[in-house]
Formats: structure tokens, C-alpha cells, sequence
């Protein structure tokens, strides 16, 4: 009688711990997942100040840059397009074409003195520059929880108890192939 209740207390014991366990990594599974929502909120904040810089940078430049209507005509666009964008990976693509277009529109500025000494384009180019470093930052911050989300997906006991919660790896930020190339800038 003595062996058999130190088997069922030791059943016990090993069936807690088993709980315990998976309390431990499931709700480290939530904190990771909570992570990667807020990283991409950050980024979708910077998108947001950006998006609502350009419409300015985009007037100051217009009385200056009456040739360089495309480069102009781009940014609205995209801009544009970003608003009605659904997915995140959308966001992300359209995000990165829209930092490509501001460096190719502050290289054409470099060929309209009377522009790069306006006090508004000034203050605008160094804001819309201070907001591209910020989300790189932020993308950076993102790409980071997603590694350790997905480290743990793969990592044995967690990916069984993320099989458990049905959970999928997440995509990290990624710039396309084209996007990774220099700007190519027409002077005319």
C-alpha cells in the first residue's frame, strides 16, 4: 500500500509539473505574439507621422520642382496606395517604395538651390529623414520579436505546445530585390 500511493504521488507530481510547463510556455507564447503586435504598431505610428508629413513636403516642393512632377506624382500615390492597404505585408512593400520615391526626391532637390534653402523644406526633409530612421529602428525592433517568436515555434517542448495553439510563424520586414538597389536619379 505504501509503494502504490508514493507511485500515485509521484504520478501527481510529474503531472503537475507537465501543466505547469505548458502554463509557462503558453503564456510565453501570448507575451511573444503581444510583442510582435506592438513592434508592428510602432512601426505603423512612424508610418502614420510619415504619411502625414508628405502631403507638405510634397506642396512645399511642388513650386520648385515643375519638372520633377513624376517623382511628386509617386509619392502621392503610394501614398495613397498605403491608406487602402490591407496586410501587413502590403504595408511593408508599399512602406519600403515610399522611402525609396523620399530619397529619390531629396537627391532631386540637391539640383534646386531655392528649394534646398526654403526654412519649410529644410525643417520637413530633416523630419520625414529623422522619421526614416525611426522606422528603420522600429523594423529592426519588429524583425527581432518575430526571430525569438519563431525561434521558440521550432524549439522542442515549445513547438509542441504552439501546435497545440495552432500558432504560425510570422513574416519578418523584408525589402525586395529591386528596393535593395540605389536609386537610379535623372538629372535633366
Amino acid at each position: 500500500m505504501g509503494l502504490e500511493l508514493l507511485l500515485w504521488i509521484l504520478i501527481g507530481i510529474v503531472a503537475l509539473i507537465c501543466i505547469l510547463l505548458f502554463i509557462f510556455i503558453y503564456n510565453n507564447f501570448v507575451r511573444l505574439k503581444k510583442n510582435i503586435e506592438k513592434a508592428w504598431a510602432n512601426i505603423d505610428v512612424i508610418l502614420k507621422q510619415r504619411h502625414d508629413e508628405l502631403p507638405k513636403l510634397i506642396e512645399v516642393c511642388k513650386g520648385y520642382m515643375q519638372y520633377e512632377k513624376s517623382v511628386l506624382e509617386e509619392l502621392t500615390k503610394l501614398r495613397t496606395q498605403w491608406m487602402s492597404a490591407t496586410t501587413t505585408s502590403e504595408r511593408a512593400r508599399i512602406s519600403d517604395q515610399i522611402s525609396k520615391a523620399l530619397k529619390e526626391l531629396f537627391a532631386v532637390a540637391e539640383n534646386y538651390p531655392q528649394l534646398k534653402a526654403d526654412e519649410t523644406f529644410k525643417h520637413l526633409q530633416v523630419r520625414i529623414s529623422g522619421l526614416e530612421n525611426e522606422l528603420a529602428d522600429r523594423r529592426e525592433f519588429y524583425n527581432d520579436c518575430v526571430a525569438t517568436f519563431n525561434t521558440r515555434l521550432e524549439s522542442i517542448p515549445d513547438k509542441w505546445v504552439g501546435k497545440l495553439m495552432k500558432l504560425k510563424p510570422f513574416e519578418f520586414f523584408k525589402v525586395s530585390e529591386e528596393e535593395k538597389r540605389d536609386v537610379e536619379i535623372k538629372l535633366t
